[in-house]
């Protein structure tokens, strides 16, 4: 099936111009997204919970009040992520309807500059399984949007919201950004409080954002408060390197060749793109990213394994009871290869001011059983550093190719302003 785009889409530094200026209302912005979630959720499905009424108050207050940097700006969060005013039912029996009363530290963040929350996504269970859901690609309905951020992708792609919030733990935000067509940014791990988001690994767990303008995550990030860095303005002279990755043999030919024609697109806009050797024992990190998520896994689903033993996946099951056999000493040793592939590639960024490597294997696969393979961003999460999605590309069968634009940890807003930049060539060559 061709892609469809979203027949309306919204930008946060759109809506935000406009009600700040009073070109438009917060009130006028919360009825053209919900317009179009009546038109396009019947067959998307991207959201768990939306009150229609709690909507328009939420709008009117904004309206009513100051007018924050995102003020009237929409925001769909995914279900794994606490609202005071919704229930955050993490996509499992025992917390449906469960209501937190306190946001999560982010959504709290969001209100305050303005923001509307529109309702909460589907997530897989937990956000911390690749089974898939109910929610589907807007490009493709046939096709996963990939996971566990589905909904919040799903929405974002649709055009029923500006802003989504997902979360990362191993490829849960990348993936669905370059399945979805859509821009998706992982901030370094911890830039950004994970307080009030449910917890699988502390080590790899970080928030996710998607948006279709690569300016929208500007604003957030001068919203969330981040760190300064080199924020080049031009390609010319940006210093590239082509990160193929240890798991570089699960990419399928078009991905392949997607990430061939962005770095020759760099070049030929003046980029200075070459392949560096990534730094000694990345081979290893699949393998201790997999294992740091078993031995965290087990502490965090140790108490829904006592209180619904019945019910609960066996997925989680296994982690809790150890299946794999994992040591102390298998743990010692994962997160000391760790350790060192990062400073390693601390070292590598003072030669290059970004790497490319692809968002996701290939194109969204059909069906909806599963959200697809995160194998090329497990690594990255690992590391802890930003990456950042950006769209355009597409696959033979007209489905979106995401490049990923990785920096080193903390130099978000370097990822950020190069991938903004190659986002206009990325588009004409993906048309």
């Amino acid at each position: 099936m061709p892609p469809s785009p979203a027949p309306f889409s919204d930008s946060a530094c759109r809506i935000a111009a406009d009600v700040a200026s009073g070109r438009r209302t917060a009130a006028a912005v919360a009825e053209a997204a919900l317009a179009q979630v009546q038109a396009r959720e019947p067959m998307v499905q991207a959201f768990e919970y939306l009150d229609p009424a709690l909507v328009r108050a939420q709008a009117a207050a904004v309206d009513a009040g100051a007018k924050g940097p995102l003020a009237g700006v929409t925001v769909g969060v995914k279900d794994v992520i606490a609202t005071f005013d919704m229930p955050t039912g993490h996509n499992t029996a025992r917390y449906r309807g469960v209501r937190t009363g306190v946001d999560a530290a982010c959504v709290d963040t969001l209100r305050q500059a303005g923001a509307v929350i529109l309702g909460k996504t589907v997530t897989t269970e937990f956000a911390a399984t690749q089974r898939g859901g109910k929610t589907r690609n807007p490009n493709d309905p046939a096709r996963t949007p990939g996971g566990s951020s589905s909904g919040s992708a799903a929405a974002v792609a649709a055009g029923m919201c500006a802003i989504g919030l997902g979360t990362q733990t191993g490829g849960s935000t990348i993936r669905p950004a370059s399945f979805n067509g859509i821009w998706g940014w992982k901030p370094s791990w911890n830039v950004m409080s994970r307080e009030g988001l449910k917890v699988y690994s502390l080590t790899c767990d970080t928030l996710g954002l998607y948006a279709n303008d690569a300016a929208d995550f500007t604003l957030l990030a001068d919203v969330f408060g981040l760190d300064p860095a080199p924020v080049p303005d031009s390609l010319q002279g940006l210093r590239v390197g082509i990160a193929y990755g240890p798991c570089w043999h699960l990419t399928e030919p078009p991905m392949r060749t997607a990430l061939a024609r962005a770095a020759a697109l760099l070049s030929e806009a003046g980029a200075a793109v070459s392949e560096p050797a990534l730094p000694e024992g990345f081979d290893a990190l699949p393998e201790a990213h997999g294992k740091i998520l078993s031995r965290e896994g087990r502490a965090a689903f140790l108490n829904e394994y006592r209180a619904t033993p019945d019910s609960l996946h066996d997925e989680f099951r296994a982690m809790v009871e150890n299946r794999t056999g994992l040591t102390p000493a298998d743990m010692r040793a994962a997160y000391a290869l760790a350790d060192r592939c990062r400073a390693g590639l601390d070292a590598l960024f003072d030669s290059y001011d970004v790497l490319i490597t692809p968002s996701a294997c290939g194109e969204a696969p059909l069906g909806l059983d599963s959200t697809g393979d995160a194998s090329m961003n497990s690594i990255w999460t690992l590391m802890q550093v930003p990456v950042v999605s950006a769209p355009g590309l597409r696959g033979p069968n007209g489905m979106p190719l995401g490049i990923s634009f990785v920096a080193r940890r903390y130099a978000d807003r370097t990822a950020l302003a190069a991938a903004a930049l190659a986002g206009p060539l990325l588009a004409a060559a993906g048309e």
